[in-house]
């Protein structure tokens, strides 16, 4: 049913939640450390990473870092520290949820069906005669001819088309990409809307530039198992 990555530092409740979620189905691979989660997490690929913020050996934040780096993997924060600093923080780095402790299992179990159901339904879209697949993060040409796409540019083409038809900004788009990362620029965000247009064979019909403002997806797409 899936394979999960568990960061958590807690004896008990780690235990209670790899048993738990290990009775629903899933595999569960349990870090109790930073250091741990980060080699494990080469091992995989995983379904959704669950993961405390304090961590002994530092903070789940970082880990989130590395997994939107290098992944697509869905996160859910499981902590304390859920303070309104902390919640904006965690979904900046693309955390799809954030649970507070104390919380009820069957929550947990619900929120973890609804991100698994949200997550498999846009692996795979088609748009015209080309299939986005953003497991593999390629766009495959009707010929079959498969062309990779940067990570962070799949997630700029993945926020797009999950924001449409709302235009989004420039700033939005930094933001769900490089959170407090400040580094890039604007120039940074048209640079890769150029990227996808070659890509994508697109003329300016699937993602149109709003003067001044930022970005919109107008393509057509649906749902495929191709």
């Amino acid at each position: 049913m899936g394979k999960f990555l568990l960061v958590e530092d807690d004896e008990s409740l780690g235990s209670t939640l790899q048993e738990r979620l290990q009775l629903k189905g899933y595999e569960i691979t349990w870090a109790k450390d930073l250091k741990q989660a980060l080699t494990l997490f080469k091992k995989g690929p995983y379904d959704l990473v669950l993961l405390d913020v304090g961590l002994p050996d530092g903070s789940g934040f970082d880990f989130a870092k590395e997994v939107k780096n290098k992944s697509r993997t869905p996160m859910i924060f499981i902590t304390a520290m859920s303070s309104a600093q902390y919640r904006l923080k965690g979904y900046e780095l693309g955390a799809e949820e954030f649970i507070p402790k104390p919380f009820h299992l069957q929550e947990l179990f619900l929120r973890i069906q609804h991100v698994l159901q949200n997550h498999g339904a846009k692996k795979k879209i088609k748009c015209h005669d080309l299939i986005i697949d953003f497991e593999s993060m390629a766009v495959i040409s009707k010929d079959g001819k498969k062309e990779s796409i940067p990570t962070r540019d799949i997630q700029l083409l993945e926020k797009l088309i999950n924001s449409s038809p709302r235009v989004v900004s420039r700033d939005e788009l930094l933001d769900s990409l490089w959170g407090e990362d400040k580094n890039p620029t604007n120039r940074t965000i048209d640079n890769i809307v150029v990227r996808l247009r070659s890509v994508l064979h697109d003329d300016g019909q699937l993602i149109k530039s709003v003067r001044g403002i930022g970005y919109q997806w107008l393509g057509e797409t649906q749902s495929t198992n191709e």
